[in-house]
């Protein structure tokens, strides 16, 4: 890519950014509320999981033991979480996408093809 070109998104459901480059999980630091930029070279692997009725489902923003949630006002509607497997990071980033579908099968793709 050369200096200054933007690598086009392909999924952008206005919290949950992906492309060639890099998956960015917006609304991710508390309190700030700044995104979290995750190169997809990083990312080993993740998984995909229904959202349990009191266990994720209702937490708006942050943390249990095993995963760091950005803030989803929308996330009670919402039902399937992805989880991320980062080298480095602890608690694993996941996210709750809007199209979890296409989400997945996009992340998939890109994570094949590096």
């Amino acid at each position: 890519m050369s200096a200054g070109a933007v690598s086009s998104p392909f999924y952008d459901d206005g919290l949950i950014q992906l492309d060639r480059e890099a998956l960015t999980l917006r609304r991710y630091h508390f309190p700030s509320g700044t995104s979290k930029i995750i190169p997809l070279r990083d990312i080993r692997g993740f998984y995909v999981s229904p959202l349990g009725l009191f266990m994720s489902r209702f937490r708006l923003w942050g943390t249990d033991l095993r995963c760091w949630l950005p803030l989803d006002v929308n996330r009670p509607r919402k039902s399937t979480l992805v989880t991320l497997d980062v080298r480095g990071a602890f608690p694993r980033p996941a996210c709750t996408p809007e199209h979890p579908n296409a989400f997945v099968d996009l992340l998939d793709e890109l994570l094949a093809g590096r």
